[in-house]
């Protein structure tokens, strides 16, 4: 299961209620929804540990669950291994790969020299000859020797990626929280085998909720993004206080599942209302009244 926001829309119109500051305020009731993250095993494998369980509270960074290990840590030793292996054969070409410079510049030097005495007729064409084809097999020793030296470096960095990539693996078989908030769901114990990117848990967000209420057209121009509701809740005497961040800008007909086959057609306009809930008395799905 992958990340999901619970969105459950209830919003019914209610009667004018009363008069506050000279302005009509309209209840509506809506259902509190909120930010739900299932956490994946980025890598699959046994469960050893399961350090949560439902209803516990995490915080961001928190070890939820470790997946075992130990394959990964055998092929990074392989990995380690081939590496000390193409390392001792880079430093021998290494060397060679030296020596053929070293011989290279040399034959350059001569060939340079040789090619002055003949101008000065001092060398025979024979001679010449000689040198430059001597200068031509030195200089395609050196270009082998760079090149075989270039071969094996990239095998070294293709192997020091693959144990990069078995290292983030491993970092990546301890999960984490990646929010604070609840544990809601758990989908499997230790002890279980798990796929990669299957969820371990559910973690519902409960500092911050929403609720999402739906007006008429005629409520728009008395409804501002900044604007402050009051959110009732039944079974306490608790009022919280919300605020519109998003007003719809499209008309949309009235949720089917929520009013009567009569006001179904209704246009009406979605407004989400942000809430603070630091004390997570909101839980996700609880119905209330809001006062707008």
């Amino acid at each position: 299961m992958s990340k999901r926001w619970i969105i459950v829309v209830l919003s019914v119109f209610l009667v004018t209620v009363g008069c506050q500051r000279g302005k009509t305020v309209k209840h509506f009731t809506s259902v509190v929804e909120g930010k739900t993250v299932d956490v994946p095993a980025l890598v699959g494998g046994k469960v050893v540990l399961l350090a949560v369980n439902t209803g516990d509270a995490v915080k961001q960074g928190q070890k939820i669950a470790l997946v075992d290990t130990t394959e990964l840590a055998l092929q990074k030793a392989q990995l380690s291994a081939a590496v000390q292996e193409v390392q001792a054969r880079k430093a021998i070409l290494q060397t060679q790969f030296e020596r053929a410079r070293a011989d290279m510049e040399y034959a350059r030097t001569r060939l340079d020299r040789t090619e002055k005495l003949f101008k000065q007729n001092t060398v025979p064409q024979q001679t010449l000859d000689d040198v430059r084809n001597q200068f031509q097999r030195i200089r395609s020793a050196y270009l082998a020797a760079k090149q075989q030296l270039a071969t094996v470096t990239a095998s070294e960095q293709k192997l020091q990626a693959q144990i990069r990539l078995v290292e983030k693996k491993i970092r990546d078989a301890q999960i984490v929280s990646p929010l604070d908030g609840i544990v809601t769901t758990k989908y499997l114990e230790a002890g279980e085998a798990v796929p990669p990117m299957a969820p371990v848990v559910e973690i519902t967000h409960l500092d911050r909720v929403w609720v999402k209420i739906f007006i008429s057209e005629r409520m728009l121009a008395s409804v501002k993004p900044g604007q402050e509701a009051k959110i009732f809740i039944d079974g306490t005497d608790r009022t919280l206080t919300g605020k519109v961040v998003w007003i719809s800008p499209r008309a949309e007909f009235t949720p089917k599942n929520i009013l009567t086959p009569e006001t179904r057609t209704s246009l009406v306009y979605a407004v989400k209302i942000d809430v603070p809930n630091p004390d997570g008395l909101l839980k996700i799905g609880m119905p209330v009244e809001v006062a707008l």
